[in-house]
């Protein structure tokens, strides 16, 4: 007999049964899934209350069973979730050459025998599963670093938007940056759903968290290492 499924549940295959045989049980990686769909399918808003009910009929689980699904997921997923989308960080890539810039010093500067560099990168993100590179040329200076991002795809137009709201009176060109209601066209554009001001602060938020980590941090260093 075919389980009723007005929303479309992914159909997963239990383990088992819970010690007192009240829900059933699954792998893992399944907890993800049935997780992140309780953010991620889109629910008509006057269906709000009969959504939660009916996952936990169709795969048969109660509410414990959702409290460690979410726990899995803290644990051992590669991605967020951010109120009703899922993001997750890419690979990255160095698109250009490690280029030395000249810097000037006061007579009183300490370091000046400290080299700066810029170098042109891009990380790519996932949202909703939609694949979006982030371009920024990178900054360094002796051990630090800044970036600053491009303005081409939605995901840098979404930085320049957070960063315009927040710092418009130090943006000169602010008023060129795109608005919540164009960034959702063009996220529309792409088949992933709307955001409101709270969710594009907060993805952005992963991003600038997410967009160096180790192994970038190695091969920059590699990259050092050769210019000295």
């Amino acid at each position: 007999m075919t389980k009723h499924n007005p929303y479309n549940f992914l159909p997963l295959q239990p383990t088992g049964r819970n010690e007192t045989d009240t829900a059933n049980t699954y792998a893992p990686e399944d907890m993800i899934k049935i997780y992140e769909q309780q953010f991620l399918i889109q629910v008509p808003e006057k269906e709000l209350t009969e959504f939660l009910p009916a996952l936990k009929a169709f795969y048969d689980i109660d509410n414990h069973t959702l409290d460690v699904s979410a726990i899995i997921f803290d644990a051992i997923a590669d991605s967020a979730i951010i109120y009703n989308h899922k993001i997750k960080v890419g690979d990255y890539q160095i698109l250009g050459k490690l280029i030395e810039e000249a810097i000037e010093y006061d007579e009183s500067a300490e370091n000046e025998e400290i080299q700066a560099y810029t170098l042109e990168c891009q990380r790519t993100f996932f949202i909703n599963d939609i694949e979006i590179p982030y371009h920024f040329n990178l900054f360094i200076y002796g051990d630090g670093y800044s970036t600053l991002t491009k303005k081409e795809t939605v995901l840098e137009r979404m930085y320049w938007f957070v960063r315009g709201r927040f710092e418009e009176e130090l943006l000169d060109d602010s008023e060129d940056n795109d608005s919540l209601a164009s960034i959702n066209a063009q996220l529309a554009s792409l088949g992933i759903r709307e955001m409101d001001l709270t969710t594009v602060d907060e993805v952005i938020s992963y991003v600038e968290n997410s967009i160096i980590d180790d192994p970038m941090v190695d091969a920059l260093n590699n990259l050092l290492d050769d210019a000295e």
